[in-house]
Protein backbone atom coordinates (compact mmCIF):
# COMPACT_ATOMS: atom_id res chain seq x y z
CA UNK A 1 0.00 0.00 0.00
CA UNK A 2 1.42 3.21 -0.88
CA UNK A 3 -0.44 6.74 -0.02
CA UNK A 4 -0.80 9.74 -2.10
CA UNK A 5 -2.47 13.10 -2.22
CA UNK A 6 -5.11 12.81 -3.86
CA UNK A 7 -3.33 15.70 -6.39
CA UNK A 8 -0.28 12.93 -6.36
CA UNK A 9 -3.07 9.92 -7.55
CA UNK A 10 -4.74 12.42 -9.79
CA UNK A 11 -1.48 13.67 -12.00
CA UNK A 12 -0.13 9.29 -11.84
CA UNK A 13 -3.51 8.68 -13.36
CA UNK A 14 -3.26 11.82 -15.80
CA UNK A 15 0.37 10.81 -16.82
CA UNK A 16 -1.38 6.98 -17.41
CA UNK A 17 -3.95 7.94 -19.60
CA UNK A 18 -1.99 10.29 -21.84
CA UNK A 19 0.75 7.14 -22.26
CA UNK A 20 -1.77 4.85 -22.73
CA UNK A 21 -3.28 7.01 -25.57
CA UNK A 22 -1.14 9.43 -27.16
CA UNK A 23 2.10 7.71 -26.22
CA UNK A 24 0.69 4.49 -28.14
CA UNK A 25 -0.05 6.32 -30.77
CA UNK A 26 3.39 8.08 -31.39
CA UNK A 27 5.03 4.32 -30.96
CA UNK A 28 3.14 2.92 -33.48
CA UNK A 29 3.43 5.47 -35.79
CA UNK A 30 7.18 5.03 -35.46
CA UNK A 31 7.01 2.04 -36.02
CA UNK A 32 5.00 2.34 -39.11
CA UNK A 33 7.27 4.32 -40.84
CA UNK A 34 10.29 2.25 -39.74
CA UNK A 35 8.87 -0.43 -40.85
CA UNK A 36 8.26 0.94 -44.57
CA UNK A 37 11.94 1.84 -44.80
CA UNK A 38 12.39 -1.75 -45.71
CA UNK A 39 14.80 -4.41 -44.62
CA UNK A 40 13.66 -5.15 -40.50
CA UNK A 41 16.94 -7.04 -40.07
CA UNK A 42 19.64 -4.09 -41.29
CA UNK A 43 16.67 -1.70 -39.50
CA UNK A 44 18.54 0.84 -36.76
CA UNK A 45 15.12 3.11 -36.52
CA UNK A 46 12.62 -0.03 -36.39
CA UNK A 47 14.96 -1.25 -33.22
CA UNK A 48 15.04 2.09 -31.74
CA UNK A 49 11.10 1.89 -32.05
CA UNK A 50 10.51 -1.48 -30.77
CA UNK A 51 12.61 -0.76 -27.85
CA UNK A 52 10.65 2.81 -27.33
CA UNK A 53 7.83 0.17 -27.11
CA UNK A 54 9.00 -1.39 -24.62
CA UNK A 55 10.06 1.34 -22.59
CA UNK A 56 6.24 2.44 -22.87
CA UNK A 57 4.74 -0.80 -22.30
CA UNK A 58 6.69 -0.89 -18.99
CA UNK A 59 5.92 2.61 -17.73
CA UNK A 60 2.39 2.03 -18.17
CA UNK A 61 2.67 -1.43 -16.36
CA UNK A 62 4.17 0.79 -13.79
CA UNK A 63 2.27 2.94 -13.36
CA UNK A 64 -1.07 0.96 -13.24
CA UNK A 65 0.64 -0.94 -10.30
CA UNK A 66 0.68 1.78 -8.59
CA UNK A 67 -2.48 3.22 -9.02
CA UNK A 68 -3.67 -0.19 -7.79
CA UNK A 69 -1.95 -0.10 -4.98
CA UNK A 70 -2.52 3.39 -3.95
CA UNK A 71 -4.39 4.83 -1.35
CA UNK A 72 -5.83 8.06 -0.83
CA UNK A 73 -5.74 9.01 3.17
CA UNK A 74 -9.03 11.01 4.38
CA UNK A 75 -7.57 13.54 6.58
CA UNK A 76 -9.80 12.10 9.19
CA UNK A 77 -7.19 9.21 8.81
CA UNK A 78 -4.05 10.82 9.50
CA UNK A 79 -2.70 11.16 13.09
CA UNK A 80 -1.57 14.49 14.11
CA UNK A 81 -0.22 13.55 17.51
CA UNK A 82 3.13 12.48 15.30
CA UNK A 83 4.43 13.43 12.22
CA UNK A 84 3.43 11.42 9.73
CA UNK A 85 2.77 10.61 6.42
CA UNK A 86 0.76 13.40 4.34
CA UNK A 87 1.12 16.03 7.47
CA UNK A 88 2.80 19.15 7.83
CA UNK A 89 5.43 19.64 10.09
CA UNK A 90 6.88 23.11 10.94
CA UNK A 91 10.14 22.53 12.02
CA UNK A 92 12.89 24.57 13.54
CA UNK A 93 16.40 24.05 12.66
CA UNK A 94 18.60 24.45 16.09
CA UNK A 95 21.89 25.72 14.53
CA UNK A 96 20.16 27.98 11.99
CA UNK A 97 17.44 28.59 13.87
CA UNK A 98 15.46 29.01 10.51
CA UNK A 99 11.86 27.73 10.70
CA UNK A 100 10.22 25.36 7.56
CA UNK A 101 7.38 23.72 6.94
CA UNK A 102 7.82 19.87 5.22
CA UNK A 103 5.02 17.69 4.66
CA UNK A 104 5.90 13.63 4.10
CA UNK A 105 5.03 11.98 1.22
CA UNK A 106 5.46 8.80 -0.91
CA UNK A 107 8.49 8.91 -3.17
CA UNK A 108 6.77 9.47 -6.22
CA UNK A 109 5.59 12.68 -5.08
CA UNK A 110 8.16 13.78 -3.07
CA UNK A 111 9.23 17.28 -4.46
CA UNK A 112 11.15 19.85 -2.34
CA UNK A 113 10.54 23.19 -4.58
CA UNK A 114 6.81 22.09 -2.76
CA UNK A 115 8.30 21.21 0.64
CA UNK A 116 6.90 17.62 -0.19
CA UNK A 117 9.78 15.60 1.33
CA UNK A 118 10.00 11.47 1.03
CA UNK A 119 9.35 9.58 3.66
CA UNK A 120 12.32 7.61 3.02
CA UNK A 121 14.53 10.34 2.87
CA UNK A 122 16.87 10.72 5.48
CA UNK A 123 14.89 13.93 6.56
CA UNK A 124 11.90 12.04 6.21
CA UNK A 125 12.79 9.42 8.19
CA UNK A 126 14.38 11.60 10.57
CA UNK A 127 10.85 13.20 11.32
CA UNK A 128 8.77 10.67 11.24
CA UNK A 129 7.16 9.67 14.19
CA UNK A 130 8.56 12.35 16.03
CA UNK A 131 6.44 14.62 18.39
CA UNK A 132 5.96 18.36 18.76
CA UNK A 133 8.81 19.61 21.16
CA UNK A 134 10.98 16.72 20.19
CA UNK A 135 14.13 16.76 18.40
CA UNK A 136 14.80 14.76 15.16
CA UNK A 137 18.76 14.24 14.33
CA UNK A 138 19.55 14.41 10.66
CA UNK A 139 22.32 12.95 8.96
CA UNK A 140 23.57 15.00 6.44
CA UNK A 141 26.66 14.80 4.11
CA UNK A 142 27.99 18.42 5.52
CA UNK A 143 26.98 17.22 8.82
CA UNK A 144 24.25 16.26 11.74
CA UNK A 145 20.95 18.78 11.36
CA UNK A 146 18.83 19.42 14.51
CA UNK A 147 15.38 19.92 13.54
CA UNK A 148 12.70 20.02 16.64
CA UNK A 149 9.38 19.70 15.68
CA UNK A 150 7.24 23.07 16.52
CA UNK A 151 3.69 21.88 15.23
CA UNK A 152 2.11 19.01 13.52
CA UNK A 153 -1.34 19.65 11.28
CA UNK A 154 -3.03 19.95 7.81
CA UNK A 155 -2.94 23.51 7.05
CA UNK A 156 0.21 25.22 8.05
Amino acid sequence: MVYYTEEGLEQIKKELSLLKSEGRIKVANDLSEAREKGDLSENAEYDAAREAQGLLEAKIASLEKLTVQAKVLNKDEIDLSRVSILCKTRVKNKKTEAISIFMLVSEEEANIKQSKLSINSPMGKGLLGKKVGEIALIATPSGPIELEVLEIGLNL
